[in-house]
């Protein structure tokens, strides 16, 4: 299955049934923060993400109940790997180099990855 980009809406339902693992549109409502969007909005966006394939559902006569076809991981590993490429000609040392740079990653944090890659290579 190809993993398409996500919104930044159908990101957030995509968060909502990751946790639930399956749910109703009023489910994912109530898991959404204020304001809450109308049961239409959510419905649309849902069938939407049905269309990309990454979400399906069982039917419960005229409710449906849905799920994610793809794991909250397997999205993850599409983002890093785009972000990756896009920003840093996939590069994991210039990405590590540019968030040294920009004091996102500080000596401790720079250690535990090193112990992580040590781990690694056992």
């Amino acid at each position: 299955m190809e993993i398409v980009e996500f919104t930044k809406v159908e990101r957030q339902l995509m968060q909502v049934l990751w946790k639930l693992k399956k749910a109703f549109v009023k489910e994912i409502i109530q898991e959404l923060p204020e304001p809450k969007p109308a049961y239409s909005t959510v419905s649309t966006v849902v069938r939407i993400l049905e269309t990309k394939g990454v979400v399906a559902y069982e039917a419960f006569g005229k409710t449906h109940r849905y799920y994610p076809l793809i794991s909250k991981e397997e999205y993850m590993r599409f983002e890093a790997d785009k972000f990756l490429d896009n920003y840093f000609s996939n590069s994991i040392q210039d990405m590590f180099s540019f968030f040294v740079n920009e004091k996102k990653i500080d000596l401790k944090d720079a250690q535990q990855l090193l112990k992580m890659i040590d781990k690694i290579k056992d």
